[in-house]
């Protein structure tokens, strides 16, 4: 039997993911990470992602990492994942509100940044237009279980449909903020030198960044000190589904990744 890794063809990741609006919902997830103090610190404290000069490299090895974990082979998987955690492990930031400090892999911030990769994915998706009922929204977050296992969680700490993520995000909201020391460097990624045959992605990055802000909940665009409104919901909305609806007409062999082709022939098989 081939090997089809965490997800394989029957599964609802594997219908939504290769979708190349997800790219938005990834922006988000990012988004929604940077609201979790311990889980932004870990990262300004430790990655290169907030650096403009680093910011390509960084981003391509986390594209590869989701990549992998959503076509890759069992052992795939289990090499990428070994060396996240390997990582993780390693590593340690600094609270400066209480002066503790913290290793990177502990399960709060980490189901943090779990949680929300899931809830961009998903909104997002919904939100463009990929037909997906309740039912296949509840089975794609409970799928995402396996995947919070390769970064060192078990499975039963993340919730396992959508009204236990959400109970999860309301539950955490009281301790969520956007910390100060993010606002510059993050400002500065906005604007990363990214090689040249990729001028076009960083023409549309900052209409990217903006639409990936647009969908946040109302809530985390107030913490982030932005404009939170009904209207800006429809104008995020609306502009997810143009945007999918227009990627539709590009033809297949250059909309979709080589894995994702290839996911989509076991799929169609």
């Amino acid at each position: 039997m081939e090997d089809h890794g965490l997800f394989g063809p029957h599964s609802v990741t594997w219908r939504v993911m290769g979708e190349p609006i997800l790219l938005v919902g990834g922006f988000r997830a990012l988004l929604m990470q940077g609201l979790h103090p311990r889980a932004m610190r870990g990262v300004l404290q430790n990655s290169a992602l907030m650096d403009p000069a680093e910011a390509w490299s960084r981003f391509q090895r986390t594209t590869e990492f989701v990549r992998v974990r959503t076509y890759g082979t069992q052992a795939e998987v289990a090499r990428a994942g070994a060396r996240v955690r390997k990582i993780h492990a390693t590593l340690s930031a600094l609270d400066p509100d209480t002066g503790e400090r913290f290793r990177l892999d502990e399960p709060e911030a980490l189901r943090w940044v779990h949680v929300g990769e899931v809830d961009s994915y998903l909104s997002v998706a919904r939100r463009a237009g990929i037909g997906l009922s309740h039912a296949d929204a509840d089975r794609f977050v409970a799928e995402w279980r396996a995947a919070a296992e390769v970064v060192g969680l078990s499975p039963s700490e993340v919730p396992g449909s959508v009204a236990e993520m959400r109970d999860y995000i309301e539950a955490e909201r009281p301790g969520l903020r956007f910390v100060p020391e993010a606002s510059h460097p993050l400002r500065l990624s906005l604007n990363a030198p990214l090689p040249f045959y990729l001028a076009p992605v960083k023409a549309a990055l900052p209409a990217l960044t903006l639409l990936a802000f647009a969908t946040l909940p109302r809530w985390a665009r107030r913490l982030y000190g932005l404009p939170a409104t009904p209207v800006g919901d429809l104008w995020a909305t609306a502009s997810l589904r143009a945007l999918h609806a227009g990627l539709g007409f590009v033809p297949a062999q250059v909309r979709y990744a080589p894995d994702v082709r290839r996911a989509r022939r076991i799929m169609a098989a």
